[in-house]
């Protein structure tokens, strides 16, 4: 059966040319088989990234461990929010999301003395200004933090930065990851792949079933997630709410951006953890809402966003409400209109979730985008927003 995707994937090049679909459809579909990929570029340095994260500190059993910030900025940011409680669980330290755009202003009251630091820079480009500064800064001002740079661009200039740096380590992705539409999508899952075969280090072979879980799950799931936004996108709504909990709120903070950039701001959207809904947000909720939950697959997890929908369905909250989980099936009793999930025997676990449920955010922003009649690789027809980020001065 074709998917709404699919038929987006066979329009002729010229169709895709004219409606500005030649690189944001494909970068979607083709990422299960690019995670793949990027495991195996880890598998090759793996040893090198063993020997790196010992000289920083990490196999010193004497010492407290480095504190770990995740830098990026944007849907690089993202990145890190989605890794923080994975590598905080598997690394035993410290781990923190920090966005590059914060360090850039304020890295001095960032910076505890005495403390040893290992900065994990995200970057699609390689060349977002405000990543360049803060690299640039950091080795200049604190040579004893460490650095991992992750980037899908070899010619970026934060790579060249880290180059033949002895506290330096890059990791250079596929260029196929590398996405030429103006959203990221396979450069977000792909650089949160990187981080979590990262949590693995010393443990590749557990993370191998893992992996095999999360390719399995991102090719069932990206036909269905498909159908439903577009279906959804056909609607009239003026606002998206996305939320998640733990490393799901991740993928909750992304959809929202995703939506946003590839409506140029015509639908509304917001994020925020399942439990923090209550506490102010929920207000924003109407009847132009379309709210998406991604759902936990752990049972006390589950209970807490379960009474959250009841109440949402009691105070008639939100036009329609879009549960995804990564059960094959489960029973939510009428909270929500429609459940989506992998067709899969065994889930994912929730930290290693956002590869896949990124799909359906990703998804329903391009299918928003075309019902807007915008062109999805280029969606922001003021020029308000760029593939890299712009005219961003920098001050010593």
């Amino acid at each position: 059966m074709v998917s709404a995707l699919d038929e987006l994937l066979d329009l002729s090049g010229e169709e895709k040319l004219k409606r500005g679909l030649v690189y944001t459809p494909a970068e979607i579909a083709q990422q299960p088989a690019t995670w793949e990929s990027t495991y195996s570029i880890f598998q090759k340095r793996r040893t090198e990234l063993e020997e790196f994260l010992a000289v920083a500190g990490f196999a010193d059993n004497t010492q407290p461990k480095p504190a770990v910030f995740l830098i990026g900025a944007g849907t690089s940011d993202y990145v890190g929010r989605s890794l923080v409680l994975l590598l905080r669980r598997k690394w035993k330290c410290e781990v923190s999301a920090v966005p590059s755009t914060s360090l850039l202003t304020h890295m001095d009251e960032w910076l505890i003395p005495g403390q040893r630091y290992l900065w994990i820079s995200f970057s699609r480009s390689g060349d977002s200004p405000e990543g360049v500064a803060v690299l640039e800064q950091a080795l200049l001002r604190h040579p004893e933090i460490h650095h991992i740079v992750v980037s899908c661009n070899a010619r970026g200039r934060m790579l060249q930065c880290a180059a033949g740096k002895k506290q330096a380590f890059t990791i250079v992705l596929d260029d196929a990851v590398n996405d030429r539409g103006l959203a990221m999508t396979s450069s977000f899952s792909n650089m949160v792949v990187s981080g979590q075969c990262m949590a693995w280090v010393h443990d590749p072979t557990e993370y191998e079933g893992i992996l095999s879980r999360l390719v399995e799950a991102g090719r069932t799931f990206l036909p269905r997630a498909a159908d439903a936004a577009a279906a959804l996108a056909s609607r009239p709504y003026a606002k998206v709410c996305f939320i998640g909990s733990g490393a799901l709120q991740g993928v909750a903070v992304e959809s929202a951006l995703k939506v946003l950039e590839l409506t140029a701001g015509k639908i509304l959207t917001m994020s925020e953890s399942i439990m923090g809904l209550r506490h102010g947000p929920m207000a924003a909720l109407d009847e132009t809402t379309l709210l998406v939950a991604f759902l936990s697959t752990e049972e006390k997890v589950f209970r807490y966003e379960k009474d959250l929908l009841q109440e949402l369905t009691r105070k008639q909250l939100a036009k329609t409400r879009i549960a995804v989980g990564g059960h094959s099936e489960l029973s939510l009793d009428g909270l929500a209109e429609r459940y989506l999930s992998p067709a899969v025997r065994t889930s994912v676990p929730d930290d290693c979730r956002p590869p896949v449920d990124i799909l359906f955010g990703q998804l329903l922003g391009l299918f928003f985008s075309l019902r807007w009649n915008l062109t999805p690789d280029r969606p922001s027809p003021n020029g308000a927003i760029n593939r890299v980020v712009q005219d961003v001065m920098i001050y010593s």
